[in-house]
């Protein structure tokens, strides 16, 4: 794993409920409803690049649904991660990824999911989730040509989340 890695917590930034339910806002098709909340970018956790050279490197939208996409396949392959991934709405889960990471790249998006530290309470999630889900963000991204420099600067941004998301009194 590439030292950088272990300070990321992309994969699991939108793990919990993303979508504020409100009179105005309606459940997205596929998705389950969630308690209200306010929504806001800054609940995706990082300040988004300037510029959009972080989006372009993802290979805009459609790279980042794939790396998405790849990403929450080997969430669901993989043992360490596998049951976390089972109890989550993943349709959700999709959106919301896809949400964040385009806006923390600079790209044309708005995040409309749940602040980290609401969106991961009660998932007893330990340092050792949180570094396999890095890993399969890391695959995913190398799997879509996203050269490593990149790689590595994309989740540095997400750094500052990781006390929000592992439960401190597991580990």
């Amino acid at each position: 794993m590439k030292p950088i890695a272990v300070l990321a917590v992309l994969a699991l930034a939108a793990s919990g409920p993303a979508l504020a339910q409100t009179p105005q806002t309606p459940t997205p098709t596929g998705e389950e409803a969630v308690k209200p909340y306010v929504q806001s970018d800054a609940n995706a956790g990082a300040k988004p690049f300037a510029g959009d050279h972080m989006f372009k490197a993802l290979h805009g939208l459609e790279g980042i649904d794939r790396i998405v996409t790849q990403m929450m396949l080997e969430n669901h392959s993989d043992p360490r991660t596998a049951e976390i991934f089972m109890a989550a709405d993943n349709v959700r889960l999709h959106r919301t990824l896809v949400e964040q990471f385009c806006y923390v790249a600079g790209g044309p998006c708005h995040y409309s999911g749940m602040d980290m530290k609401m969106a991961h309470k009660d998932m007893g999630l330990e340092a050792n989730h949180f570094n396999a889900l890095v890993e399969h963000l890391e695959d995913a991204m190398t799997k879509e040509h996203v050269a490593w420099r990149m790689q590595a600067k994309f989740l540095a941004k997400f750094a500052p989340m990781k006390p929000a998301v592992v439960d401190a009194s597991r580990n």
